[in-house]
């Protein structure tokens, strides 16, 4: 089929198609975006306090925060100290503050995906036609290129850390709603049956059976979702968030070989910490979950 047949009127709608939908949006944005950015104004009240935490606190009560709870989640002390390192290293090559400024975004935008990814996981596991219905749309969130999305985004709500970390969101939010709702269907059946047999209602089985049982699974979900977010450090540098990405942005426009390499390596070291301490800690509750078994 040649396109350049088309007829001229058939062109001219699809132009006027695409000027309604781009004044449309306008307007759209111009009337509610301002209270738009206003709902997630606490949001990023507390994206600026934990920045200015973790940046504004002594690094050496930070990095031996960090070693804590490396072994918390781990129990490792092989792993603990190998986070006491690294950052020591970040620290040392001047990366401390964008570092900080990576770790409280990504921090958050995990925090934001839990929150809404675990709810929207369990409804799909409770109902088939929930699942059929929201499966596309994180087919989509997982497959459109980043930057097609943050153009509504940017047009909403501008340039600056809101905007970021939602794209962040969007992006790795997939992820712990799809193994949610998977942990909770792959629950024993034999064992429901159990609880409803002692009485249980379906939230009891819900809170004392299902979700404690499909943790393992949840914590794989938590996983990917760091994961996720990492990467997308660098693309919502772009659009005004601070981190260890716009060194890398600068690097790569002004040909900064030693910069681009040492913040990389930098987010490298932070998704290897958070991968191995979410595994571990979820390989200690499936240990936990077959002893009680």
């Amino acid at each position: 089929m040649d396109f350049n047949k088309i007829p001229v009127m058939d062109r001219q709608s699809l132009r006027d198609l695409k000027k309604g939908i781009d004044q449309n949006f306008k307007e759209f944005s111009r009337e509610y975006g301002d209270g738009i950015e206003s709902f997630f104004d606490p949001l990023l009240s507390f994206l600026i306090w934990l920045e200015k935490l973790l940046v504004g606190a002594p690094w050496p009560i930070v990095i031996f925060a960090f070693g804590f709870l490396a072994w918390v989640g781990s129990r490792s002390y092989k792993l603990a100290l190998g986070t006491v390192l690294s950052f020591l290293v970040i620290g040392y090559f001047g990366m401390w503050k964008n570092c900080m400024a990576t770790v409280a975004i990504i921090s958050v935008a995990t925090l934001v995906c839990i929150a809404v990814g675990i709810p929207i996981g369990i409804l799909m596991s409770k109902s088939n036609r929930a699942e059929k219905a929201i499966l596309p749309i994180l087919d989509m969130m997982q497959t459109i290129p980043s930057f097609v999305y943050l153009i509504p985004i940017i047009m909403l709500l501008g340039i600056g850390k809101v905007p970021g970390l939602l794209a962040v969101c969007v992006y790795a939010l997939p992820p712990i709603v799809r193994l949610t709702n998977l942990g909770i269907r792959e629950v024993d059946k034999e064992t429901l049956e159990a609880s409803e047999a002692f009485g249980a209602t379906t939230m009891q089985k819900l809170r004392t059976v299902q979700i404690p049982l499909s943790l393992p699974t949840i914590f794989a979900g938590v996983n990917q979702t760091i994961m996720m977010a990492l990467a997308m450090v660098v693309i919502a540098s772009m659009i005004g968030v601070k981190g260890l990405g716009i060194p890398i942005l600068q690097a790569i426009s002004n040909q900064y070989l030693a910069s681009g390499l040492m913040n990389g390596l930098a987010i490298v070291a932070l998704a290897i910490i958070f991968d191995r301490v979410t595994q571990q800690y979820g390989q200690r509750i499936q240990k936990h979950r077959g002893q009680k078994k």
